[in-house]
């Protein structure tokens, strides 16, 4: 990693040009998850053009694609997702959701960061580098689905273990998540916290509130409990990882009638938890603290994935030196946010890296990127290509 001061460098007019080219085309189609709306036939002909063999993957109606150019190691992949959120109100949107518009320099439209404009910058920066390294060395790769915003079932999951059976085994990957906080570049993720999820049942026996002695509440019985889980420190996280929290997200119970106690309480939770935890150790510590308070429950749980981590080394150096010539920032390696479909990637032994546009509108109304990062992310990934598979 270069540590004098980079002169940032501008993208070729081209590069700019043909990266907005794509997204826009990709943000006109309305691939709300799991839908794909035909992104990944526009993506997978561009692919075909510059040699890659391109494979589609469907599983009930999810959209996937494994496309790859070359025969010997190391496998480098692209990974990411063609599938948004919905649009939300629509009447919020300043310019139609489906409909690209660009103003002052910045691209607006559902997806445009989340992550059309990442999967666009990945095939121009690919094209570009096939066209100057037509014998690079290693294997190009994509991998590519319409269920990352979705329950994550039958995509990049499904996909993994159709390598796993065959022997085929991705060495590096970058993930085209958005991950810049305040400039393009300024952040990139090398792991995620795990995510586990609970679905709380608790029992108990309806009434009438002037005749408590005849019902038993069951807000009361697991209020000190949730108390306790909602203030409890799980960890103090590590060196690369925040510390594990716990969050109540959805709490129902009652018949909407002021004079009634409720007969059954409903409780949605979720974890996100650093390598400090385990699964089972979490699940453990809940039902000890539910049955210490005397709760009369049932528990479903719901495990959205395990914590990863790279440890900084060869993939994390080309990505920061590829950000530092392009904007003179030295990343800062980070695990924080929510989850990506790198925690179905990093298990098979692949180092993992995320880098992306700016994270701040995603999943809002006017949900935006600015042109200009697009055709430097584009560099960028040409930059990690060139000093990945091409002998210096």
């Amino acid at each position: 990693m270069p540590t004098a001061t980079a002169s940032p460098s501008a993208a070729h007019p081209d590069t700019a040009s043909t990266t907005l080219a794509l997204a826009q085309d990709l943000i006109r189609r309305p691939s709300v998850s799991p839908e794909d709306h035909g992104c990944l036939e526009v993506i997978g002909a561009r692919l075909h053009a510059v040699g890659f063999n391109v494979e589609r993957l469907t599983f009930g109606p999810v959209e996937n694609l494994w496309a790859k150019r070359g025969s010997t190691g190391p496998v480098l992949c692209f990974a990411g997702h063609t599938d948004v959120v919905p649009t939300g109100p629509r009447e919020e949107w300043q310019t139609d959701p489906f409909e690209p518009v660009i103003k002052d320099g910045v691209l607006y439209g559902r997806g445009a960061a989340d992550m059309k404009s990442g999967l666009a910058a990945m095939i121009t920066a690919t094209e570009r580098f096939v066209a100057q390294h037509p014998d690079h060395g290693g294997t190009l790769a994509f991998l590519l689905t319409s269920d990352e915003e979705g329950p994550s079932i039958d995509g990049t999951r499904r996909v993994m273990d159709v390598l796993e059976a065959r022997g085929e085994k991705i060495q590096l990957c970058i993930v085209g998540e958005p991950t810049s906080t305040d400039k393009l570049g300024d952040m990139v993720k090398i792991g995620r916290r795990g995510s586990l999820s609970g679905k709380l049942t608790v029992h108990g026996v309806q009434g009438h509130v002037a005749y408590p002695h005849l019902a038993d509440n069951p807000v009361h019985a697991a209020a000190p409990a949730l108390a306790e889980l909602a203030t409890r420190v799980w960890d103090k996280g590590n060196e690369f990882f925040q510390p594990t929290t716990f969050q109540i997200s959805n709490i129902s119970a009652g018949t909407g009638a002021p004079n009634v106690i409720p007969g059954e309480l409903k409780v949605r939770f979720n974890i996100r938890f650093s390598t400090e935890q385990t699964v089972e150790k979490m699940q453990q510590t809940i039902t000890d603290i539910l049955d210490r308070h005397k709760v009369n429950f049932t528990l479903e749980w719901f495990v959205s994935g395990l914590p990863f981590f790279t440890a900084p080394g060869k993939l994390s150096d080309a990505v920061q030196t590829a950000v530092f010539e392009q904007t003179g920032l030295k990343p800062e390696l980070s695990t924080t946010g929510g989850t990506s479909d790198g925690r179905f990637i990093a298990p098979t032994g692949a180092q993992v890296v995320e880098l992306g546009v700016i994270n701040a509108t995603i999943h809002k109304v006017n949900e935006c990127v600015r042109v200009a990062d697009m055709a430097t992310l584009s560099t960028m990934y040409e930059r990690v290509m060139e000093l990945l598979l091409v002998r210096q």
